[in-house]
């Protein structure tokens, strides 16, 4: 599913909210396919602290805040929502992770 129109383009909050809607289906498409890799990386992680990663963890919002802030974003907002995503998956990843261990 791709947009449309551009937001000039919409006429009305009916094209608005279509256009809205398929970017956030898209979105959450790309989040599955994220946590499919995350949990794929479970195999890979000798042990739990691997699996939380904490120095990646650390670097990783920190770029994403950059790239927040490259698109005009509030950067704190994009951290917060990456680290409330993030520890979910790592949650997730250690279920994984104990399960094959």
């Amino acid at each position: 599913m791709t947009t449309s129109n551009l937001p000039d383009e919409c006429r009305d909050m009916t094209d608005i909210r279509r256009e809205i809607d398929a970017i956030d289906r898209l979105v959450i498409a790309l989040i599955g396919r994220r946590f499919k890799y995350v949990q794929a990386a479970a195999k890979f992680k000798r042990n739990p602290t691997d699996v939380a990663s904490p120095d990646r963890f650390k670097a990783m919002l920190a770029e994403r805040r950059s790239w927040a802030q490259a698109e005009g974003l509030c950067p704190d907002a994009i951290e917060k929502m990456y680290a409330d995503l993030v520890n979910h998956f790592i949650a997730e990843e250690l279920k994984t992770w104990k399960a094959h261990h």
